[in-house]
């Protein structure tokens, strides 16, 4: 029988140029293949990446070195920006299982999000380039864990990305779980000797991300591939909503009738959890829909070809997670190890019952949160879905031919329900 888990640890070789270049009309940019001085079977050797998303895929990282593209009135990010693709052996503290193409993607959409967060301590929890939490915290570790318990389930063997330096807590809350990868600006003293007890852990440093910042509105280059050999590019996402006053009153007018206009503007708080949510919703694949509450994720619903479905989606993670988290935290056990537990006469049913009529009665965290969609709701039935789990506020692009039904959900709602629109969707696929 083969050997299935050697897939996993091979180093594929790949046969990509050391340098490549692309052509835009009369403009070039360079690029430098980044590789590694790493041990292996004893002897020092140039490595790049694992593989690329699975085992047997050649792949390379690529960091811009040269040329500075004009395109109309864009000016794209210039060389010498680099963060993931910038990764050198000093940056990398402990390489762990050496990196492959998703590790280092995960960082980059990490970052992606924290961009917009640089305000106060933040982290975001991805896994397969989308986050299973992000928040917003008192210091490093709390934002670390509140990020990591919106779905602790999700967040195991996940890469954990924190905007401020990591201290002892925030390290041993990281060593005490099953991750993959942390990244963080840096570490203070004492921090890297308690996650180097996680000998696969690959533990990156990038200095350059107290100015992710100034990443907010730079435009890089965005490409996808076609199975044809051809490909397609785009300029990237740049987020229109940093303030209260970047959103758009939810508002219809009409030649025929009066204005149908949202009865309630947000509270300074619901603003806030608005533009969080906002700024972590262009780094969730559409079609998305999310909850927060108080600079925290509650629940993330992604991927999905219809949005009453995300919705939907959601809110039954919104339950299953809070339920499961509750069981963690009593037990010590997940839900559904306890659940198989009973079912085999070794538990005590009544505990799960007590935590079921808990999850039900907090609506599995989501009264009093934020509802967020990447895209405009086409019926009114997606904010619905969001209305009856007790959100008090919505934002979401507008646009649609039923904007007016949409606004009419939340004026019916009781209480009423506050919605601005963005004036931007945030496709991402």
């Amino acid at each position: 029988m083969a050997n299935l888990k050697k897939a996993y640890k091979t180093i594929v070789d790949d046969n990509f140029p050391s340098e490549m270049t692309i052509t835009l009309g009369d403009q070039k940019l360079v690029y430098r293949k980044r590789t590694w001085q790493i041990e292996e079977d004893g002897d020092v050797v140039d490595r790049g990446l694992r593989y690329g998303e699975n085992p047997g895929q050649e792949s390379a990282l690529y960091e811009l070195v040269n040329g500075n593209l004009l395109l109309g009135d864009c000016q794209f990010i210039a060389p010498g920006k680099g963060l993931v693709s910038a990764l050198d052996e000093e940056m990398m503290l402990q390489f762990g299982k050496h990196p492959g193409k998703i590790n280092l993607t995960d960082i980059d959409a990490a970052l992606n999000i924290i961009k917009y967060l640089m305000d106060e301590p933040a982290a975001a929890v991805m896994k397969h380039n989308n986050p299973s939490g992000a928040a917003k915290g008192a210091n490093t570790a709390d934002a670390i864990e509140k990020a990591f318990m919106t779905d602790r389930l999700a967040a195991m063997g996940g890469c954990v990305a924190v905007n401020r330096p990591i201290d002892k807590a925030a390290a041993e809350f990281v060593a005490a779980n099953y991750v993959e990868v942390v990244v963080a600006p840096s570490y203070e003293e004492g921090a890297i000797d308690i996650l180097k007890d996680r000998k696969n852990l690959r533990i990156v440093q990038i200095p350059r991300m107290d100015a992710l910042a100034d990443y907010r509105a730079a435009r890089f280059l965005d490409f996808k591939s076609l199975i044809d050999g051809g490909i397609i590019v785009q300029s990237s996402m740049v987020s229109k909503i940093i303030s209260p006053s970047d959103f758009i009153a939810a508002e219809v007018k009409s030649k025929k009738a009066d204005p149908v206009v949202c009865e309630r503007t947000p509270t300074d708080a619901e603003y806030a959890d608005l533009i969080f949510g906002w700024n972590v919703e262009l780094g969730v694949t559409s079609n998305s829909v999310l909850f927060v509450k108080d600079g925290v994720t509650v629940a993330i619903g992604t991927g999905e070809q219809d949005r009453v479905g995300c919705a939907e989606i959601a809110v039954h993670k919104a339950y299953t997670k809070y339920a499961d988290r509750l069981c963690f935290e009593k037990y010590g056990m997940p839900y559904n190890e306890y659940k198989l537990e009973v079912e085999k006469g070794a538990k005590s049913a009544t505990d799960l019952e007590a935590i079921d009529a808990e999850t039900k009665a907090a609506k599995g965290g989501l009264i009093g949160s934020r509802m967020i969609s990447d895209g405009f709701f086409p019926f009114r039935d997606g904010v619905d879905v969001g209305i009856r789990q007790g959100i008090t506020a919505v934002a979401q692009p507008g646009g649609s031919m039923r904007d007016k039904e949409v606004i009419e959900a939340c004026n019916e709602a009781d209480p009423k329900v506050a919605m601005v629109f963005t004036g931007q969707r945030a496709f991402k696929h």
